[in-house]
């Protein structure tokens, strides 16, 4: 997060988005950025426009208002050089069921070498976890594995911005480690930006660097999980035992009182426990603030460094 910004970083310039339908205004002026590398999880409750606004970035629906660029490109003029660039993992893709996973993917990396070079597919199997699986058809796949072929599918093309649409829907706890292992491999070695939407609020903070939380067709909360919990919650949670005493302390600088804790106890402090507010509290929160109109949520300071 220390490196300058420069204009060549950013992969998402989104300002004042707005998208209507008929009467109903389901984007409001939704305004936010990402630069390279950077893996960013847009969340909100259901209608608020996440949906919507992936769809105008990766250039499928129209705005109705606001500027927009994806790689330095209004999406709404994209062409076919523009396209190769991105990834996308939708919810569901269409039916590949007669394709051996091997054959499929080399099919599709044949529409990126005009391009880009694609990935070597035997490389790409490995990498989601299907070695074991690539001569069968996609059709005989379990729902898991059928995910884990979505993500292949979205990267054979080595994309600069990726989208990820609920991306670990069917996957057990291996296969869900072993993704988010993928998805920083990708934005650490290859420079690649993520923008991944989840239900799952545990991944999110595990694989982002920053949240975005969308609410009423705004970006209501902008920061990493860490920064945002600070902005909802003042005080840490600090509970220990002593002399099998059970104690607990609420602190604004958490690791200030257990320094002095330790500092007047020492080896009679036990069981220490230092709790801040976790990702699914701050977003019931700032989402609770939002629906009872206290909506003044200001974006962070780092973000003054995208602009």
């Amino acid at each position: 997060m220390s490196r300058q910004i420069t204009t060549t970083d950013t992969t998402l310039d989104v300002r004042d988005l707005r998208m209507s339908y008929g009467t109903t205004e389901v984007l409001k002026g939704a305004t936010f950025s990402a630069r390279k590398g950077e893996v960013i999880a847009l969340l909100g409750p259901n209608g608020a426009g996440k949906s919507t606004t992936i769809e105008i970035l990766e250039g499928f629906r129209m705005r109705s208002g606001g500027e927009v660029e994806v790689l330095g490109t209004d999406p709404a003029r994209g062409d076919e050089t523009w396209r190769s660039r991105l990834g996308v993992v939708l919810q569901s893709w269409r039916d590949h069921g007669k394709w051996r996973v091997r054959e499929l993917l080399a099919h599709l990396g044949e529409y990126y070498a005009p391009y880009r070079e694609p990935r070597d597919v035997d490389e790409l199997i490995a990498a989601v976890g299907l070695t074991e699986h690539g001569h069968k058809r996609a059709g005989q796949l379990s729902g898991g594995q059928r995910r884990r072929l979505d993500v292949a599918i979205g990267i054979v093309g080595r994309p600069e911005l990726l989208f990820l649409d609920e991306p670990t829907v069917g996957f057990d706890p291996q296969a869900r480690r072993d993704f988010h292992d993928l998805v920083h491999r990708l934005a650490d070695d290859e420079n690649t930006g993520v923008l991944l939407t989840t239900h799952d609020l545990d991944e999110a903070e595990k694989l982002a660097d920053r949240i975005l939380i969308l609410a009423g067709g705004r970006v209501v909360a902008d920061g990493s999980a860490d920064e945002l919990s600070r902005q909802v919650a003042s005080e840490s949670e600090i509970k220990w035992t002593r002399d099998g005493q059970r104690f607990v302390h609420a602190a604004a600088d958490a690791t200030a009182f257990v320094r002095g804790l330790f500092a007047q106890y020492g080896d009679e402090i036990a069981d220490l426990e230092v709790r801040r507010a976790t990702l699914e509290d701050t977003y019931m929160e700032m989402v609770r603030r939002f629906e009872s109109g206290q909506d003044e949520i200001t974006e962070l300071p780092f973000q003054e460094a995208l602009r």
